[in-house]
């Protein structure tokens, strides 16, 4: 069996990345390892996500990486962040500063509101139908 396990998430500063992703969307801190040579080893996951999934938050090294923060899926959406309760989430994500895009929207395959992190990467707000 295949899976994929963490995804790379370029950010300007670890700890105003790990805030937002903790606070504002509700992900737990997995692990948060000082490597030693200034950079981190971050990892979050949405609460209740299977254990070994998650994202790694990964300080931006250079000009090149930094330039892709907040880019790094060319303006699309990118990211996809499933719940099981819409409209539970989305009140508590507003409520949190969290900018979404769009109204809710009620689709044939779900409940969904795009919404950005604080970089401006586009994520999925979305309760399959």
């Amino acid at each position: 069996m295949s899976r994929i396990a963490l995804v790379t998430l370029v950010v300007r500063d670890y700890d105003e990345a790990l805030a937002f992703y903790r606070d504002a969307l509700g992900f737990e801190l997995v692990e948060d390892t000082d490597r030693g040579d200034g950079t981190r080893w971050v990892v979050v996951r949405p609460r209740g996500a299977a254990p070994g999934t998650g994202l790694l938050l990964g300080r931006a090294k250079d000009e090149a990486q930094a330039a892709s923060v907040g880019a790094q899926t060319g303006g699309r959406v990118g990211f996809f962040l499933y719940t099981e309760d819409f409209a539970a989430d989305h009140e508590r994500m507003r409520a949190a500063g969290v900018r979404f895009l769009e109204e809710p929207r009620h689709e044939a395959y779900g409940s969904v509101a795009v919404f950005e992190d604080l970089y401006g990467n586009r994520w999925d707000l979305l309760q399959p139908a």
